[in-house]
C-alpha cells in the first residue's frame, strides 16, 4: 500500500523489450534500500524490484501494465516520480493508493497563479463517478484534492512545493496521466451492486 506522497523523482535509464512486455531500469537515490521482489510505485503504478541496486531498480511491465498506464510510452531520460511502500509503523499521510491505475487521463490546461497552480484534468466517463469534489485522487502517483468537477473533466490545485518535488510541475497541456481514484467508493459500489 501506498500513500500518494512521493519521495523523490527518479530517471528512466533505459527501457527495452522483455519478453511480452518491457523492462525498465531507472535510476534514483536511496534504492539501495529496496529487495528484489518488493514493490515500488513509478507515476503511481505498483511494480516489482526485479533487480536492485543502490542508485537504480529494475522492473518489469507486462502487457496489462502496458495496455492501462502512460509506461508504455517511458523513454530515456524521462522524470518519474517514486514511492516506496508504507511500512506498517509508519505514519499515514495523504491517502490510500493501491497502485493499481484505473485510467489515463489527459491534461486539459495549466493555470499558473501567483498562489500555486490549478491543472484541469480530463478522464473516462466510466471513471467519472468515483471523483468527488473535495475528494482525494491520485495523478501520477502524487494524493490529490479534487478542487471541483465539471463533466469529464475535474481541476487540482497544486502548492509550490508539489510542484518541485514531482513531475506535476513539468506537465503540459495534453500530457497524458496515470489515475487512481478512492478505493473506499469501489468498494462501496461492488457491496451494493451484490445486495441488489
Amino acid at each position: 500500500m501506498f500513500t500518494g506522497i512521493v519521495e523523490q523523482i527518479g530517471t528512466v535509464k533505459d527501457v527495452s523489450d522483455h519478453r511480452e512486455g518491457k523492462r525498465l531500469v531507472i535510476s534514483g537515490t536511496d534504492l539501495g534500500e529496496l529487495a528484489v521482489g518488493a514493490s515500488i510505485a513509478v507515476n503511481g503504478v505498483c511494480l516489482t524490484a526485479v533487480a536492485v541496486d543502490p542508485s537504480e531498480v529494475t522492473l518489469d511491465l507486462v502487457p496489462e501494465t502496458l495496455s492501462r498506464t502512460t509506461l508504455a510510452e517511458a523513454g530515456a531520460g524521462d522524470p518519474v516520480n517514486l514511492e516506496r511502500p508504507m511500512p506498517a509503523n509508519g505514519r499515514f499521510d495523504g491517502h490510500v493508493v493501491q497502485g493499481h491505475v484505473d485510467a489515463i487521463g489527459r491534461v486539459v490546461a495549466v493555470e499558473k497563479g501567483d498562489e500555486g497552480t490549478v491543472v484541469v484534468i480530463s478522464a473516462p466517463e466510466q471513471l467519472m463517478p468515483y471523483v468527488v469534489e473535495k475528494g482525494s485522487i491520485t495523478v501520477d502517483g502524487v494524493s490529490l484534492t479534487v478542487a471541483s468537477v465539471s463533466g469529464t473533466s475535474f481541476r487540482v490545485a497544486l502548492i509550490p512545493h508539489t510542484l518541485e518535488i514531482t513531475t506535476l510541475g513539468l506537465r503540459n497541456s495534453g500530457d497524458a496521466v496515470n489515475l487512481e481514484t478512492d478505493i473506499i467508493a469501489k468498494y462501496v459500489e461492488r457491496l451494493l451492486d451484490t445486495q441488489s
